[in-house]
């Protein structure tokens, strides 16, 4: 590659409006698909933190917390007054309980359940 050439991780397709439009139609898809589809709420049955759940699998678990997990949850407010940061923690104990109680009861589904 020359210095005069340029070079870009991916093509801007400026000359080609109708392919931008596509480009930025999927992307919108994809997003809602990856982040928002699916997503349910789950309270907490021990504290009532509220986080969105989606099961992609039963190993594959997607949590959005809706507000600071320091600020709503006892286990986690508990780690940052120990000095720890929330974004090693594995979770909360309780909350797990809580979004695996929501499946078994059939709250939340499960897309790729292999039975």
């Amino acid at each position: 590659m020359s210095a005069s050439t340029e070079w870009a991780k991916a093509p801007d397709f400026a000359g080609q409006p109708a392919r931008l439009e596509a480009i930025h139609a999927q992307t919108l898809a994809d997003k809602a698909n990856y982040l928002d589809d699916g997503m349910n709420e789950v309270e907490c049955r021990t504290c009532g933190t509220c986080v969105l759940v989606r099961k992609n699998s039963l190993e594959h678990t997607s949590v959005q917390w809706t507000d600071d997990p320091a600020k709503t949850c006892p286990t986690f407010r508990d780690a940052v007054g120990e000095g720890q940061s929330t974004a090693l923690r594995e979770g909360c104990p309780r909350l797990w309980d809580s979004i695996n109680h929501a499946v078994m009861e059939g709250f939340i589904d499960v897309r790729d359940r292999v039975e």
